[in-house]
């Protein structure tokens, strides 16, 4: 095999357990203010896939009070992130919020920085939201254009500034993070950008791998194909560690699902608990261990296992807060 996983383990270890997921991703809404190249929104909401949704309130209450229930030692952390843009959801600020009071697990927010102005800033920061992660992937303003489309690099640039200088003068324990996925078109500002958003007093700096959207993005599915095949294939990390809350309803394995192939129940009707350690699940997790996904053709088509980082594997964003919620040495 091309790529060595002599040393890789799988399945259950470290973080990853069997009683309960430990990453709980939250997808509020599938709107976005957007059209980033890397994205497969903007062919997204032409497709008979999009509905436009947003997450109701009812079931992410439903979901903190699982995770307060039911994550205690094995969920690290909620995060806010998905196919839209979090903060469009009109009652986003109050889920978040709801989620960092009450979840008793760590609380993110992926956001792209674009309507932070000041009054969104100070609202997050009063809801108790644990870290904001902005994704901005790029240092120079013609980059920014090319990639994250209808954006203003000026204007996200100044909303994290900003927010960076109101964590340090307050105090508040939020963490800023800014991050950067590498594409072609923005592999000569990696350390340009690394170094800029260090110096203003980011907490991290995240550089990510290109993704293709679970085969969504077809040139980076093309692309990420070329470089390994089927053969060279080993398990992805997602079924092990995470469960998804979209914004109809349903739980998924799968943050990349674009095309609603990874639906696993719908949330009024079922429990994490209970998908978690379901025969379905176990199913999909077999399939990936035998790498035979003749019963899961979404899994089998999708390039992306490249690019999850099992913990065996190296530092990944977990690891990142795991040091942030760890107790002082």
């Amino acid at each position: 095999m091309s790529n060595d996983t002599s040393t890789v383990q799988f399945g259950f270890y470290d973080r990853l357990t069997r009683d309960f997921p430990s990453q709980v991703i939250v997808d509020v809404t599938e709107l976005c203010n957007l059209e980033c190249v890397h994205c497969p929104h903007p062919s997204f909401k032409k497709s008979h896939h999009y509905t436009g949704k947003g997450l109701d309130p009812v079931l992410n209450q439903r979901l903190v009070d699982e995770v307060r229930a039911h994550g205690a030692g094995a969920t690290q952390y909620i995060r806010y992130t998905g196919e839209g843009e979090p903060l469009i959801h009109p009652k986003g600020y109050e889920m978040i919020e709801y989620a960092a009071r009450r979840s008793d697990v760590f609380v993110t927010l992926t956001t792209n920085g674009t309507i932070m102005d000041e009054r969104r800033t100070r609202r997050l920061l009063d809801s108790g939201v644990h870290l904001i992660d902005i994704s901005i992937d790029a240092f120079a303003q013609d980059t920014y254009a090319k990639i994250r489309v209808k954006g203003d690099l000026a204007v996200t640039r100044a909303n994290v500034l900003r927010l960076i200088e109101w964590v340090r003068a307050t105090g508040s324990p939020t963490k800023v993070v800014v991050s950067f996925i590498e594409q072609p078109e923005n592999l000569h500002e990696v350390d340009a950008f690394q170094r800029f958003w260090s110096s203003e007093g980011a907490h991290q700096v995240v550089v990510r791998r290109l993704h293709s959207g679970a085969g969504a993005v077809v040139p980076i599915a093309d692309l990420l194909r070329a470089q390994a095949s089927q053969a060279d294939r080993y398990p992805c990390l997602y079924p092990w560690e995470r469960i998804i809350l979209n914004p109809r309803g349903e739980l998924a394995f799968c943050p990349q699902d674009w095309v609603h192939g990874s639906i696993l129940a719908n949330y009024e009707h079922a429990s994490i608990r209970d998908v978690w350690r379901s025969a379905v699940y176990e199913r999909l997790r077999d399939a990936h261990l035998a790498n035979d996904f003749s019963a899961h053709a979404f899994c089998g088509q999708c390039p992306d296992w490249k690019s999850t980082r099992w913990p065996s594997q190296g530092r990944s964003y977990a690891d990142m807060v795991r040091d942030f919620t760890a107790p002082p040495a």
